[in-house]
């Protein structure tokens, strides 16, 4: 691929399309970890016509390999956070400010210029490593939103409080982007009644509360901030793309992202719109390392190419993929 950034220039289905069919012959040839899990498929560019026939690699792999398509020097690595004694995830980037160009044009796609917003962080378990992409998200944004009083709030809640209310009185555009069980911490110790606020949920209560389904947790965060919708953000280690939710946890992707979901029993076998399955993820920003990623989550992709997040598989239950380990 000599130019990387034409993936932000995708306009159509068929373009994307062309454009992932190169990128999968690319990664194949200069990615040893994918081009090794192919061959174990028998999966070679001459069999794939169609995006149905790539390879998605489980994004186990990530935790145990390092997933590379080209041999230029690492200039980070993005750390998953994981719980005590797990294993975690290292996606090596090699061209930051690719991932750069994907965060912002993802986030201008949906919610416009990001100067025109206050951002305000509410991500403390993140907060506390130096190697989240999504913090490095997050500080990129709040830089480049060029208002004082963007930032990063750790547990100073009583002055996000007077800092929100300030903020909405003065009519301010704001955005609040915050870890699930942070933001249910805030909400329960204050009341809101925001008018010119975003909420925006990462998910993940990170050991530190029970687990809510998507619904009762945004009911209790618009009741606490006096909002209509709550949005959320999608996005993993392992993906230099987010893909939004402006309501009811109807996501929507970049141009240069896709969403497909897989048979929960054949791991091989890519399903139709409206089916609940495996969620696999086109990633194109992902050119130097994997475009093509099996996740652990379960979703459905509907066919308006919009998706929903159901939920995780559980270790025992990823069919297909533990056995295609190397």
């Amino acid at each position: 691929m000599t130019n990387l950034r034409a993936i932000f220039n995708i306009k159509t289905p068929s373009e994307f399309e062309n454009i992932a069919l190169q990128v999968f012959k690319f990664q194949f040839e200069n990615n040893r970890v994918y081009r090794s899990f192919c061959d174990l498929l028998y999966k070679h560019p001459s069999a794939v016509k169609t995006i149905s026939d790539i390879p998605f690699l489980p994004i186990q792999f990530f935790k145990s390999h390092s997933v590379l398509s080209t041999k230029s020097p690492i200039e980070t690595t993005f750390v998953s956070s994981g719980t005590t004694g797990s294993s975690t995830s290292k996606h090596h980037i090699t061209n930051i400010d690719l991932y750069i160009e994907s965060f912002t044009k993802g986030f201008e796609q949906f919610y416009g210029h990001v100067q025109d917003y206050v951002i305000l962080g509410l991500l403390p378990s993140y907060l506390e490593r130096q190697d989240s992409s999504l913090i490095y998200m997050v500080n990129t944004l709040i830089k480049n939103s060029k208002h004082s009083e963007s930032g990063f709030y750790l547990n100073a809640f009583s002055e996000l409080k007077n800092t929100l209310i300030n903020l909405d009185k003065a009519g301010k555009k704001v955005l609040l982007i915050g870890v699930s069980f942070a933001l249910l911490d805030v909400v329960e110790t204050y009341k809101f009644q925001l008018k010119n606020t975003l909420i925006m949920e990462t998910g993940g209560m990170k050991g530190r509360r029970k687990e809510l389904i998507r619904t009762e947790l945004h009911e209790k965060l618009k009741a606490g901030f006096g909002v209509h919708t709550i949005h959320s953000e999608y996005g993993m280690t392992e993906l230099l793309s987010q893909a939004y939710s402006k309501e009811k946890g109807l996501f929507n992707c970049p141009p240069w992202m896709r969403v497909l979901t897989r048979d929960t029993e054949d791991a091989l076998s890519i399903q139709q719109h409206n089916q609940t399955g495996g969620i696999n993820i086109i990633d194109l920003a992902n050119i130097n390392s994997c475009s093509f990623i099996a996740t652990q989550d379960l979703g459905k992709v509907y066919n308006d190419g919009s998706f929903e997040v159901l939920g995780r598989f559980d270790d025992s239950d990823i069919r297909g993929c533990n056995l295609l380990l190397l």
